[in-house]
């Protein structure tokens, strides 16, 4: 790909502000300053986050300068978007123990050549009040409540804080900083990247292209890729974990997976999605191209075969059946943010009360992804059960998904 060709880069892109601009800007003789932002609040890379992250590799692979911004700062005001209340602050230290862990696992994705990380308490932390005034007089309120999330706020009288309006601002003015020629971010993103255009023009410099991803969703085939809804996959989990946890994707997702988390072109992409459509290709296949396609991103080729033949073997010999019902994990079987797993089957279907599941896993009658369950008081941690098939005697199997709303 050279870096005059920019019609794969927008691949997969849910926005392109604008496609002529960024045809035009890849056509100098410079290679172009793509930044990304990622606020360091949680411990994992997850298939989510790397949608755009990959998307910032494919720049780096025709030749474009990438820059990372570990958003150290802002993590601690806490990113608004697409929230429906106030979100709680994160300390310093949380915020630097999440992103040392998290700029490893990058390490997964991006190429070490063309990379630029910036820290963004480096301008943010010494900006003073005269600064802090002069940017937030560039923005009104007006244009603030034009925000979705902001907007359903206001109207149902939620609350909004004042810091919660500066978060768009100080993320635009990390463009500046940088001179960003290009921003990606995922599309709930969009309205902050739009600020980013806004306050370069206000400083003198060429308004960034903005680059935004859909939001991949997660396991339980409803909401966007979270590590506090337990519906994840992570970069960094072993081959064989992630490969059981891509095949409990539904069925409706593999196409949105092929696309944005695997090296898939379009004309393949079509051809799978034309197959599952015409039934020649049946899912159960697709899902297992999908699954082997991004184990291999992550592990490589070798470790995605083995991954897939330990599938076959925990799965396929024990006769669980390929359509297992998914259901999402009730409720009534959580405890302190644990699965109780004599409550979890009666709560699936798989026992009539309590008592009759002790009785079955005292019985040895009970497995999860075929492996034999002994402890009737065992709690597990929700991450743990998520994707897998929990199973009575040879008849009975269902697939959990993440906890519902």
């Amino acid at each position: 790909m050279s870096p005059q060709d920019p019609s794969r880069l927008v691949f997969g892109a849910a926005q392109v502000i604008t496609e002529e601009e960024l045809a035009e800007r890849a056509a100098r003789s410079r290679p172009l300053r793509v930044k990304l932002g990622l606020d360091p609040t949680a411990p994992h890379v997850t298939l989510g986050w790397a949608v755009p992250l990959r998307k910032l590799r494919q720049f780096q692979d025709a030749g474009h300068q990438a820059v990372l911004i570990v958003g150290d700062f802002t993590a601690r005001v806490g990113d608004p978007s697409g929230k429906s209340e106030t979100r709680p602050r994160l300390n310093a230290e949380v915020v630097r123990a999440n992103a040392e862990r998290v700029l490893g696992q990058f390490g997964r994705i991006l190429s070490q050549e063309r990379l630029e990380v910036r820290y963004n308490s480096e301008w943010l932390e010494s900006m003073s009040m005269e600064d802090v005034l002069r940017m937030t007089a560039s923005y009104t309120v007006a244009r603030m409540l034009e925000r979705d999330d902001f907007a359903k706020r206001f109207a149902e009288q939620r609350p909004i804080s004042l810091m919660e309006f500066m978060y768009p601002l100080l993320q635009a003015m990390d463009s500046v900083a940088v001179e960003a020629d290009v921003e990606l971010g995922g599309h709930d993103q969009l309205f902050n990247l739009l600020v980013g255009r806004d306050l370069q023009r206000e400083h003198g410099q060429e308004p960034q292209i903005v680059l935004t991803m859909p939001l991949l969703i997660g396991l339980d085939g409803t909401r966007a890729m979270g590590q506090s809804l337990g519906n994840y996959v992570s970069v960094d989990e072993p081959a064989e974990e992630m490969f059981g946890k891509l095949m409990s994707v539904p069925d409706h997702l593999i196409t949105q997976y092929l696309t944005l988390c695997t090296d898939l072109g379009p004309d393949e992409v079509g051809a799978v999605e034309s197959g599952l459509a015409d039934g020649s290709l049946h899912p159960a296949e697709a899902k297992r191209r999908m699954a082997r396609e991004i184990v291999r991103l992550f592990h490589g080729g070798e470790a995605a075969e083995r991954a897939e033949g330990d599938f076959d073997v925990k799965f396929r010999e024990r006769e669980v059946p390929p359509d297992v019902p998914e259901q999402p994990i009730p409720k009534e079987a959580l405890r302190d943010g644990l699965v109780v797993l004599a409550k979890l089957l009666p709560a699936v279907g798989l026992a009539e009360s309590g008592s009759e599941g002790r009785r079955l896993i005292e019985g040895g009658g009970v497995r999860l992804n075929g492996e034999q369950l002994m402890d009737p008081g065992a709690e597990l941690p929700v991450e743990d059960l998520v994707g897998a098939v929990l199973s009575v005697g040879r008849r009975r199997f269902v697939r959990l998904s993440a906890p519902g709303e």
